[in-house]
């Protein structure tokens, strides 16, 4: 278990106290851009890796000794998540086939016309939300202790993600960002709801929905010759 809170504390260190901060901006005006955008996701996909060998081993066996369960919200939790899941990856998904400002190198983006759209019009960080509920999903479903500080950790960045990224575009970007972030929300809907946006249904159910909806039915079925659970209560 030692070994799953030390990863899970350096996969949050190095996206919220680096990535994120000014740090990065030091870092990137001594070796440059590209050095570090290479190093970082070296680093990160390493640490990843170390993340799930240390949760596979932690969480080996549920509900004994080394990994007790903390609490059990019931069946109610378990009928819910396939509702849950399906909700982030019909935000995270299309997040990820809509080109934004807020992803990696795409900074750029945020002065053009016409960027927010589809997915944008409800977050402007869809991933990250898709994240922070496939995340909450399983904090709910599992109450091992392993999978609260697994799970648990990817909640955390993803939702405190979302302010690293705006700080970061913020300062990278001042008026531009600004432009941006007036037509867009970090919350998902808010800007719909306070009339800074509207939602199009024409722009939101293209392809891109249609691959996240066919992604979240193969893994819905999927789960369980992958992960050895089933997804159903």
């Amino acid at each position: 278990m030692n070994n799953l809170i030390a990863a899970t504390a350096v996969f949050l260190a190095i996206h919220l106290f680096i990535s994120g901060t000014r740090l990065r901006d030091v870092i990137v005006g001594a070796i440059g851009e590209k050095p570090y955008m290479g190093l970082f996701s070296l680093t990160s996909l390493g640490v990843i890796v170390w993340m799930a060998t240390a949760f596979n081993q932690a969480g080996a066996m549920p509900g004994s000794e080394a990994d007790p369960y903390l609490y059990d919200l019931g069946t109610g939790a378990r009928h819910a998540a396939p509702l849950i899941v399906a909700i982030a990856f019909l935000i995270g998904v299309p997040g990820l086939l809509t080109p934004n400002p807020t992803a990696v190198n795409r900074e750029g983006l945020a002065g053009q016309e016409g960027v927010v759209k589809g997915v944008l019009r409800i977050t402007r960080h869809p991933l990250m939300w898709g994240v922070a509920l496939w995340a909450a999903d399983h904090l709910t479903t599992n109450g091992d202790q392993a999978s609260v500080v697994f799970f648990g950790g990817f909640l955390l960045l993803a939702l405190f993600g979302t302010v690293s990224i705006d700080a970061k575009r913020k300062r990278k970007l001042g008026p531009v960002w600004d432009a941006f972030a007036a037509q867009t929300s970090n919350v998902p809907f808010a800007a719909i709801l306070s009339g800074r946006n509207r939602f199009s249904a024409k722009e939101y159910f293209d392809w891109r929905f249609a691959v996240a909806a066919l992604l979240f039915v193969g893994m819905l079925f999927a789960h369980v010759h992958i992960f050895g659970v089933s997804p159903f209560a």
